[in-house]
């Protein structure tokens, strides 16, 4: 660019009246590392401004964006290890989408700008660190996890890997019996169109089901219906799908790898997950409730996301772990609707697929749902089946990861459930973490409240009087209640007049058994102390012992 050019940019910028997150003004104030975590932040922030830079300018006054010069000069200033500083911040920014260092003359004075081009299809780390611009203040990118997924999110929007053509690969390298499997599907999905599919030579069909483009041989058609040596056409993607057996410690006990066809290996994973008969009693019954740990179409619908929704440009792999009381499916890639709760919420499909094409070709197949809502489908599935609702964890930005649990955890909720038919959705999710004992918002506690199905003081909540009755947990509600302080303390002082001088042990024998099982060992402990204190205090009792072996009689 001409310094005209250059100063023109800068005064774009000055106009602003406070600094943007997507630019920075420096006046001299200059270290190494900082430099480098500005351009990592500035990076980000462009990208999540929509900007096609972001920009550093040195020489400016950071409140009035006067120009007051510079005396920094990056081509003599060295990085760490006495480096060259543009050297060595390019070889630390990972990945470096690139930056371009300008020193112009501005009124007369020095002025140094550092062009930076936007975080592209992800975060942009300096020294393996992300950063990013909030409102004026520079920050690490993983406090705010949203900002994080935003990036991620924005790739692909721009670019669908799935629907590129694999230039390598012919229809010789796709499998027959997939193919075969592909228009028995197709037919179930369409059976109005399935004389004329008969008609249709395999180039035909495969255009029509929307797998391959004008007979050329799509990334999509690889994973779905490749030969299994296929797989190498699409490097350095990977197309694969670990199963691994683990013991309740963990060890591995067995495991296999599956590439394509997926259409058809889907089957060969599910035929390796031990899918158990297991009984319960509900409602005290005498005759049990036979089930097995999974539903079949949760569990295929399940690996069928990760398919779907996998980030292969991430080099990952599908795992599908399972353990004696759960199974476990994670793949690569952020969660792009951002949570679980948008997800079930929104009666519309997503707004972005990470692989639009493969998806398409999905549904064209019957492997996932047209609409979108397969997770919503998931969750309402294990409520009728009365079981644990789907952990989801999307603590990573770049992973995803579902757990299936093969087990009751608690049977009262379960209990409710078969009770109450009239629960919705919602209210079976909330119920769902209370008996994971995943903290829910006061809203949440009241909205369950409100329904009768829990009682008790947030954050400390149990199943409510009524509901307990209904499934014969009357007993297990009373201990989670209190017989309140006045009946406990004088329980204390009556024990303490007939038997005194008694021990703190004595006295925590009597009342550890009374007070709620909703408390911890250590809250019932600190509960007696407190009586005592009380009843100290109110001169009713008094402590003849030491501080460490207290001895306590009545002052009557």
């Amino acid at each position: 660019m001409t310094e005209q050019e250059l100063i023109a940019i800068v005064d774009e910028l000055r106009a602003y009246t406070s600094e943007e997150e997507w630019f920075e003004f420096k006046e001299n104030r200059y270290e190494a590392e900082e430099l480098g975590e500005y351009l990592s932040a500035l990076a980000n922030s462009a990208c999540i401004n929509d900007k096609p830079k972001g920009y550093l300018v040195f020489g400016i006054k950071d409140k009035t964006h006067e120009v007051v010069g510079t005396s920094f000069d990056p081509t003599t200033e060295k990085g760490k290890g006495e480096q060259p500083l543009q050297l060595w911040l390019t070889m630390l920014l990972q990945p470096n989408g690139g930056f371009t260092i300008y020193t112009l003359h501005h009124s007369g004075q020095k002025v140094v700008v550092f062009e930076i081009n936007p975080a592209i299809d992800r975060p942009v780390a300096f020294q393996g660190k992300e950063y990013i611009r909030i409102g004026a203040c520079k920050t690490e990118l993983r406090k705010h996890p949203e900002k994080a997924r935003e990036i991620w999110n924005r790739r692909y929007r721009a670019e669908d890997w799935s629907a590129k053509i694999c230039e390598l690969a012919s229809m010789s390298d796709l499998e027959p019996a997939a193919i075969i499997k592909a228009r028995n599907e197709f037919k179930t999905k369409y059976p109005a169109q399935a004389l004329e599919c008969d008609g249709w030579d395999d180039v035909t069909f495969l255009n029509k089901a929307r797998i391959t483009i004008l007979d050329r041989i799509t990334n999509t058609a690889i994973l779905l219906l490749g030969k299994p040596e296929s797989a190498s056409l699409i490097a350095p993607a990977v197309a694969k799908i670990s199963w691994v057996l683990k013991d309740d410690k963990n060890n591995e006990k067995d495991y296999q790898h599956f590439g394509p066809p997926f259409l058809l290996n889907v089957n060969a994973v599910f035929e390796k997950v031990r899918n158990l008969t297991i009984r319960h009693l509900p409602d005290g019954t005498l005759f049990p409730l036979e089930t097995t740990q999974y539903d079949p179409w949760v569990l295929r619908e399940a690996l069928h996301n990760c398919i779907a929704h996998q980030d292969y440009s991430l080099k990952g792999r599908i795992n599908v772990v399972e353990i004696p009381t759960s199974v476990t499916f994670t793949n690569v890639g952020s969660f792009l609707p951002g949570s679980v709760e948008k997800v079930i919420s929104q009666d519309a499909p997503p707004e972005i697929y990470r692989n639009p094409f493969l998806a398409e070709a999905m549904v064209q197949l019957n492997m996932i749902d047209t609409q979108g809502g397969g997770i919503k489908k998931m969750f309402t599935a294990q409520v009728k089946r009365f079981f644990p609702l789907p952990d989801y964890d999307l603590s990573s930005v770049d992973r995803v990861v579902v757990r299936l649990r093969g087990e009751i955890i608690d049977e009262r909720y379960t209990k409710l459930l078969i009770g109450r038919t009239d629960l919705d959705l919602w209210s079976a999710i909330l119920l769902d973490k209370v008996q994971k004992s995943i903290g829910i918002d006061k809203n949440q506690y009241k909205r369950l409240k409100e329904i009768g199905a829990v009682e008790g003081r947030y954050p400390k909540i149990f199943i409510s009087a009524s509901v307990a009755k209904a499934i014969g947990e009357e007993a297990k509600h009373m201990r989670n209640r209190s017989l309140g302080t006045k009946y406990d303390m004088d329980t204390i002082l009556e024990m303490v007049r007939q038997h005194g001088p008694v021990s703190r042990k004595s006295i925590d024998e009597l009342l550890m058994t009374r007070l709620p099982d909703l408390m911890t060992p250590d809250q019932k402990k600190h509960r007696i102390h407190y009586y005592l204190l009380q009843l100290s205090r109110q001169e009713k009792i008094k402590n003849s012992g030491t501080r460490k072996k207290p001895l306590w009689i009545a002052t009557e």
